[in-house]
C-alpha cells in the first residue's frame, strides 16, 4: 500500500484520485482549500484535508494545481528528501519545482482518462521512480520523454482529449444531419473512436495500413477518405496541436526568470 497525496482536487486532480482508488493499492489523501471539491472526492479517499502539512506526509505527493499558484503551494509544502513530488502543472519546468523542494521531482502530463484507468501520460525524470511507475501503470499507459519535449506532450495527450471530443461531436452531427437518431449517432460515433483507438494500440500495423484495410477499392470508405485526403484537415490538426504546444511554451517562459 503506497501513501499518496493529491494537492489540488480540480478536474485533473479528481481524475487521479478516482483512478488510484480503483486499484485498491493506494491510500490517497486529498488536499484542497475548496471544501466542496473535497466533498466531491471524499468517497475515493482515505482522508481529505485543507491542511497542506497533512498532505505532505506521504511517499508520493501529486501537485495538481494551476501554474499561477504552484509557487505559493510549493512555498507551503515541506517535503523530506526521501519523498517524491510529482508535478502535473502545464508549462512548469522541473528545475523550478526542484528549487523549491528537497524531494525528488518527477514531471508528468496525464489526462482525464486517468479516472477510468485509460490515461495517456508522458513522464520526465532523472531516474525511474518505482512508485510513480506503478501508479502510472495503474492509471493507463505512459511513455518516458525528455523534458524539452513536454510541451508537445502537453498538446498531444494533455489537451488532445478535447480535440478528440470535438471530432466525435462533428461526426455525430454529420450523422444526425443524414437522418440518424441523435442518441444512436452519439453512441456509434463515440464507440467508433474507442474501437479504432484500441485497434491502433493493439495492432502491429501502421495507421496507413489500417486505413487501407477498411478503405477497399469501390467501397464506401474510400469515397469518404478521398474527401479527407483532398482536404486541409491534416494541416488544421497540425495547427491545433501547434497552438496548444506554443501556449505550453509560453507558460514555461514565465518560470525561466524565477
Amino acid at each position: 500500500m503506497t501513501d499518496v497525496s493529491v494537492i489540488g482536487c480540480g478536474h485533473m486532480g479528481s481524475a487521479l484520485i478516482k483512478g488510484l482508488d480503483r486499484t485498491g493499492t493506494h491510500r490517497v489523501v486529498a488536499c484542497d482549500l475548496d471544501t466542496s471539491a473535497l466533498e466531491a472526492v471524499e468517497p475515493y479517499c482515505a482522508e481529505t484535508t485543507t491542511d497542506i502539512a497533512a498532505a505532505a506526509d506521504a511517499d508520493v505527493v501529486f501537485v495538481a494545481v494551476k501554474p499561477k499558484v504552484i509557487a505559493a503551494v510549493l512555498g507551503d509544502l515541506d517535503l523530506p528528501a526521501d519523498a517524491t513530488l510529482v508535478t502535473i502543472a502545464a508549462g512548469v519546468p522541473r528545475s523550478f519545482v526542484e528549487s523549491h523542494t528537497d524531494a525528488t521531482v518527477v514531471r508528468v502530463m496525464p489526462n482525464l482518462a486517468a479516472e477510468l484507468g485509460e490515461t495517456a501520460a508522458a513522464v520526465s525524470w532523472d531516474a525511474v521512480d518505482d512508485d510513480v511507475r506503478d501508479m502510472l501503470d495503474d492509471l493507463g499507459e505512459f511513455v518516458e520523454i525528455e523534458e524539452d519535449r513536454m510541451d508537445v506532450a502537453t498538446a498531444l495527450n494533455g489537451s488532445g482529449p478535447a480535440f478528440v471530443y470535438y471530432l466525435i461531436g462533428a461526426m455525430r452531427k454529420a450523422a444526425v444531419a443524414e437522418g440518424l437518431d441523435p442518441d444512436a449517432a452519439a453512441t456509434l460515433a463515440a464507440q467508433t473512436f474507442k474501437g479504432a483507438a484500441e485497434t491502433v494500440v493493439r495492432s502491429d500495423e501502421s495507421v496507413e495500413a489500417l486505413i487501407d484495410a477498411v478503405a477497399t477499392e469501390g467501397g464506401t470508405t474510400i469515397e469518404g477518405m478521398e474527401v479527407l485526403w483532398d482536404s486541409d484537415v491534416e494541416s488544421v490538426l497540425a495547427g491545433t496541436l501547434g497552438a496548444a504546444a506554443e501556449r505550453s511554451r509560453e507558460l514555461a517562459g514565465g518560470f525561466d526568470d524565477e
